[in-house]
């Protein structure tokens, strides 16, 4: 927390010092900080020592940067996985690309797979760059907005527990209904909008109680939300707030499980949470922690790497979206066309 205050009030001060008070990207910054002081204390006078026990973030090398950005998984997760020592999967890029890690770069890029692969590993949904700007506040964003859907990686993240601050999340939503995504702006006002539930204290159906959904739509004539169950039948049920209580995903109570095994990523999907973890569990060698990397594992697995990229021909010079209004021309993806009726650019 105390990293991420000192980063906000960076980031404002910048943004002063050219002159530039009145930019999307600075109301945002403004947002971010006044939350943050709010948590740690706005009176904080920056040498007392805070509780703050998180190592500095490990800087991500440029190949595993390029890899993100076009969602290469399986460099990405060997990277990942050579050294458990370390805590390579909230790795950052280096200041100058605003120290953003692998799961904004993936979010950024539509990456939807190698988002859920690095939220069963344990990403953090909430982490922010240099600019203050998290993994789903790039994607209520003008220039996101521009390039599609953005609802499918939203409804991601929010399963994970990805958060809004207050203020912020009333802009974004606005911006959400002035490009016309009025559905994804109704679902995400509502309290468990989008959210992962775990269905309580229903009298009718007690077989229910304790399976997990997802709020997939709210219902406001009703004030009901309409669910899909996490079971391999995925029955769809419509049930009041009172029956629901919020259950973020989390790496040992996923709901479902996305494998990625021989360079494919296999789906499974199980009929109790009992069952998903317990498949998990084996995973991991029933919770045992992974044996630390020898020095020649950790010497074969960058070999490895350098093979794959002398193979890909990969320039050197990766960069990363400086704003969430202007991207970079290394990142952004390629525009699809649009049908006629669909979503019209905003005046």
């Amino acid at each position: 927390m105390v990293s991420s205050l000192l980063t906000c009030r960076a980031a404002k001060q910048r943004r002063e010092d050219d002159g530039d008070t009145s930019s999307e990207y600075y109301h945002d910054v403004c947002l971010a900080l006044a939350q943050v002081e709010k948590e740690v204390g706005e009176d904080w006078d920056g040498e007392t020592v805070l509780e703050d026990n998180r190592q500095p973030a490990i800087v991500m090398p440029d190949h595993i940067l390029k890899a993100a950005l076009r969602g290469d998984i399986k460099l990405v997760l060997r990277w990942i996985n050579a050294d458990r020592t370390e805590d390579r999967l909230n790795a950052i890029t280096r200041p100058e690309n605003f120290s953003a890690t692998i799961l904004f770069l993936a979010t950024r890029n539509n990456h939807l797979m190698l988002m859920t692969l690095l939220l069963q590993l344990g990403a953090d949904a909430d982490s922010r760059t240099s600019k203050c700007i998290s993994a789903i506040g790039i994607l209520f964003s003008d220039v996101t907005f521009e390039e599609g859907d953005v609802s499918p990686r939203v409804r991601l993240l929010m399963s994970w527990g990805a958060t809004f601050i207050h203020d912020e999340r009333k802009h974004r939503l606005s911006m959400a209904r002035e490009w016309g995504y009025h559905k994804l702006a109704d679902l995400l006002e509502s309290e468990l909008g989008g959210r992962r539930c775990e269905i309580v204290n229903h009298s009718s159906r007690p077989d229910l109680n304790g399976k997990t959904c997802v709020a997939d739509e709210y219902l406001p004539s009703s004030n009901q939300y309409k669910v899909t169950l996490e079971t391999k039948s995925k029955d769809v049920l419509v049930l009041s707030p009172d029956n629901l209580k919020r259950r973020d995903r989390t790496p040992q109570d996923c709901g479902y499980y996305v494998e990625f095994k021989n360079g494919r990523t296999i789906r499974h999907d199980f009929d109790s949470n009992e069952d998903c973890q317990a498949f998990v569990a084996a995973l991991n060698n029933n919770g045992e922690t992974q044996p630390a990397v020898t020095e020649e594992s950790e010497t074969a697995a960058e070999q490895a790497a350098a093979e794959l990229l002398a193979e890909l021909e990969l320039d050197d010079s990766p960069t990363v979206p400086d704003s969430p209004t202007v991207p970079s021309s290394g990142c952004k993806a390629k525009k699809s066309k649009k049908k006629k009726g669909g979503k019209k650019k905003r005046k």
